[in-house]
């Protein structure tokens, strides 16, 4: 099985008067279907409030740094008040079934004793993703006896009819520098309809060492008989200040999507000397389309400074 090298293609997005109600951030590039050739791809930006919304836009299949549309009003609407997804929502993973689209997003909710908590919202598009609308008003993935603190991005792909989860799952906060931090790496789930999710606890990527904090937001593409998943990895300390503690693309490697061996050296993609991804490299979602493989990602700051693509080249 070959390595694969990412090429680098540039910026493709960041916030503009586009998206009128934006203030800063595009964040969670995630694919959410083709539309005579377009992409399409929802993303997250910030209110003047610093609360997330889900965003689209339409960029060309065979150059997806062209931008053909951006939409105006965000996907979805907060949710009630007291709901999980009061005060944000972000994209984390869409899926077909059925004639329909089933975006997979995070809820926020601010908190007093930690700075947040995170869950998981199911909304559905039978339109062909030109509208969505909750299929729930509370989560269909929250903390459970079992994992206590919250979870988070969610990759999920259908096969045989088995649904499946690689997911963000937070296992403790720690305060460092007089602000609370939390630990977070990837764990697996299964379902028989993209709702009730069996958690066994089952780890997919652990902590490499003690000073790894935070494993996130796993991208799993199936090459033959072998899975590839990418994912992003931070230091637990210094990660917002310190260049070599940010966000890293790394990358693993399974036989039945289980059971995963971390090779982050072969991630093909690292930080450029300057510019939008320099300090950091986060968030990644991989796509095929069309005899293409990309890889959309995010740069500094979380998506501060929005998010561009590379596209694969396989090395033998």
């Amino acid at each position: 099985m070959s390595a694969i090298r990412w090429e680098k293609r540039g910026l493709i997005y960041t916030v503009d008067k586009r998206v009128p109600w934006a203030r800063s951030h595009a964040q969670i590039p995630t694919f959410a279907g083709l539309d005579d050739g377009a992409l399409k791809i929802l993303f997250s930006s910030r209110d003047d409030k610093n609360r997330s919304l889900i965003a689209k836009l339409k960029v060309r299949g065979d150059a997806p740094n062209e931008v053909i549309s951006v939409q105006s009003d965000p996907v979805l609407p907060l949710g009630l008040p007291g709901t999980f997804d009061d005060y944000g929502m972000m994209p984390s993973s869409v899926v077909e079934h059925g004639g329909a689209q089933y975006l997979y997003y995070i809820g926020w909710n601010v908190r007093n004793t930690v700075p947040y908590h995170n869950s998981v919202g199911l909304a559905i598009s039978e339109n062909g993703g030109e509208s969505y609308r909750r299929l729930f008003e509370g989560p269909i993935m929250d903390r459970t006896a079992k994992e206590p603190y919250f979870c988070a991005t969610t990759c999920v792909r259908i096969e045989n009819g088995i649904w499946r989860n690689w997911y963000l799952s937070c296992t403790g906060w720690e305060h460092i520098d007089g602000k609370a931090e939390p630990r977070y790496h990837l764990k697996y789930a299964e379902s028989r309809d993209g709702i009730h999710w069996e958690r066994r606890g089952t780890i997919a990527i652990d902590y490499a060492n003690p000073e790894e904090g935070g494993i996130v937001r796993a991208s799993v593409y199936k090459d033959g008989a072998i899975y590839r998943m990418w994912y992003c990895y931070r230091s637990h300390a210094g990660y917002r200040e310190n260049r070599a503690n940010s966000y890293r693309i790394g990358y693993a490697e399974s036989s039945d999507g289980i059971e995963w061996r971390r090779l982050d050296e072969l991630a093909g993609i690292d930080t450029s000397a300057t510019g939008w991804d320099s300090f950091m490299v986060a968030y990644p979602e991989v796509v095929s389309v069309d005899g293409h493989l990309y890889l959309f990602y995010n740069g500094n700051g979380f998506g501060a400074s929005g998010f561009g693509y590379a596209e694969a080249i396989r090395e033998e």
